[in-house]
């Protein structure tokens, strides 16, 4: 668990009765009971094997890995989603991604993924996997020859660079759709309560969503009947696989921040056939690489600023298209007040917490223990998303490893020493590159008192 002194500084939140938290929620399909309200957002955690040459090595959890899940789950998680699973060992999001795939399954990898949900389900928490294929959006490090709804190439950024995708033929769409399909099965039979198909973010499937990325002409392109069909195709093909009892969630982006992005006016659209398809539950998220969307944006209205949440203003505009299909908003959470006002004007039915449980896994606990009505008040820029996204990863492996002193971002000393260590990182990574070397993870780092 997390070493995070109980004086350490949080959000302001009002004192509030957080009972309303604590409710549970039954998943209208497959039947699922989440006991409470608390979503754990997927991290991307890099714990994960990793070989630069041999794909077929690669994403198999480590015990660090396998203990930070048991943390989560002592945390009371209504869901536990887990990290970004890629469904084949080749597009990956980062090197260290887990990876659920048929042909990889005779390598003790299954074994390891069922300590890792047991350890995740033993205080009573729902664990979904995570299903996502990057796309695009693999470093071209990882895979110099991406594919894609079409060929439009990602320009580098946020320190990665992108090599320019290929259009994938309709039959190689049926392969992914295959991919993710065995890859749900795969997630049965660990003993995962369900799987979330990640088309969020911009990963493939929200790169066959978005007009900006999907320029097809076929079946697959133009209309957003079109563009969606390969979600629908993977939600079938999993129902034929696995029992009704096996909850379907989407991540899904209710807006882009971008010209010829997804539009709110889009999502409402799909999560209404979503629920129709037998969908359980929909998370969503917004942004993309291209238009980041992990803080608040200089032109909203201080009053959207005061709900906490990025997306609230979105969801009210999906939600007409509901009807027993359960909400989840990620994004900006900190406080118990901001959660609860969310909950009760309707506009969410569950909270989504990513950043914050990332240095302190147990935060539902607390909160409905009453132990802290809000986040730790990170001294780290939330317009830094780089900072702030190794920041998370360093304290998600301090936590597997079971460091005696785990990141506190609210700890000036903790800061600086951070902040030293992730200079020298990145320079050892620098060196390596010039060497053709890629390495996987966030840094190892040892706090010091």
């Amino acid at each position: 668990m997390t070493t995070i002194p109980a004086d350490t500084p949080r959000y302001d939140s009002a004192k509030v009765d957080v009972s309303i938290l604590g409710e549970s929620i039954k998943l209208p399909v497959s039947g699922k009971v989440a006991q409470n309200r608390f979503l754990l957002a997927a991290m991307t955690e890099r714990q994960s094997s990793w070989d630069q040459k041999d794909p077929t090595k690669r994403g198999i959890p480590s015990e660090s890995l396998i203990n930070l899940y048991k943390a989560r789950g002592e945390g009371q998680w209504g869901i536990i989603l887990s990290g970004n699973t890629i469904v084949n060992p080749v597009d990956l999001e980062a090197p260290g991604n887990q990876v659920l795939n048929k042909k990889l399954i005779g390598d003790g990898r299954l074994d390891q993924f069922k300590k890792l949900v047991q350890g995740a389900k033993a205080h009573g928490s729902l664990y979904v996997v995570q299903l996502s294929h990057g796309g695009r959006q693999v470093p071209d490090d990882v895979n110099p020859n991406p594919v894609s709804a079409s060929d439009v190439k990602l320009d580098d950024r946020i320190g990665k660079s992108f090599a320019k995708p290929r259009p994938l033929s309709v039959e190689e769409i049926k392969d992914v759709v295959n991919e993710f399909a065995d890859a749900a099965e795969l997630a049965h039979q660990i003993g995962a309560d369900g799987v979330q198909l990640h088309s969020a973010h911009g990963y493939l499937l929200a790169q066959f969503l978005a007009s900006t990325t999907n320029k097809r002409t076929d079946q697959y392109g133009g209309s957003l009947e079109n563009r969606s069909r390969i979600h629908f195709e993977i939600i079938e093909e999993i129902q034929k696989r696995v029992p009704k009892d096996f909850s379907i969630s989407l991540k899904i982006n209710s807006v882009e921040f971008q010209n010829g992005g997804f539009q709110p006016e889009e999502c409402k659209e799909l999560v209404g056939k979503l629920e129709k398809a037998g969908v359980d539950w929909v998370e969503l998220s917004g942004g993309t690489y291209e238009s980041l969307a992990f803080q608040h944006r200089s032109n909203e209205r201080e009053s959207t600023k005061k709900r906490e949440s990025f997306f609230l203003e979105f969801a009210e505009i999906v939600r007409p298209a509901v009807g027993q299909l359960k909400l989840y908003v990620t994004g900006g959470f900190r406080t118990a007040e901001g959660m609860i006002a969310a909950i009760k004007d309707g506009s969410t039915d569950g909270v989504g917490l990513g950043r914050p449980a990332a240095e302190e896994p147990d935060l539902p606990k607390k909160i409905l223990s009453g132990q802290a009505l809000s986040a730790v008040k990170t001294l780290i820029d939330t317009k830094d998303f780089g900072t702030g996204n190794v920041a998370a990863g360093t304290a998600m492996r301090q936590i597997g490893e079971h460091k005696d002193v785990t990141l506190n971002t609210a700890d000036p000393k903790h800061i600086e020493q951070f902040q030293k260590r992730v200079g020298e990182w990145f320079g050892q990574l620098g060196e390596e590159g010039k060497q053709g070397v890629v390495s996987a993870g966030y840094p190892a780092f040892t706090i010091s008192a």
